[in-house]
């Protein structure tokens, strides 16, 4: 029996000393707890969620406009129009806004306002080249037409 224990002992010492080394030199744990993985997973998922949240609500803003804008675009046009039909039925025929017609007798309401805004901004020869550009009229013409606007 002296025999099996002066083997054993040294083994077992062996076995333990082993078991000590591994476990001292085992990588730990990254220090966390229980809670801190919690609240960290929490953040993450509410991370998540708000993400989620931001695209579902970009989603319906863009479905929103794509319904609404066409629809509001109609409505200034069509206001539009029927304010150039106004201005045409108030002035008589071939006349533009505020009783003016183009040279040539045509009408165009967008030309003729941004020849209005560009004579009142006193952009007067801006607004002669542009409406010699658009008519193709002599220059006394379309000094005339804007000196009236």
């Amino acid at each position: 029996m002296g025999d099996i224990l002066m083997v054993l002992l040294p083994a077992g010492i062996l076995v333990a000393v082993l078991w000590t080394l591994t476990t001292a030199l085992r990588p730990r744990d990254t220090g966390t707890s229980e809670a801190e993985k919690y609240q960290q997973d929490l953040a993450r998922r509410s991370a998540a969620h708000y993400a989620e949240q931001v695209r579902l609500a970009t989603a319906v803003r863009a479905r929103l406009e794509a319904n609404t804008r066409p629809s509001q675009n109609e409505q200034q046009q069509s206001q539009q129009a029927d304010h150039a039909r106004a201005a045409l039925a108030h002035s008589g025929p071939g006349a533009g806004a505020n009783g003016h017609s183009l040279p040539g007798g045509l009408f165009d309401p967008q030309l003729v306002m941004q020849l209005q805004t560009m004579a009142r901004d006193g952009h007067r020869i801006q607004a002669i080249k542009l409406l010699r550009q658009a008519t193709h009229t002599d220059l006394a013409t379309a000094k005339k037409y804007i000196d009236r606007l």
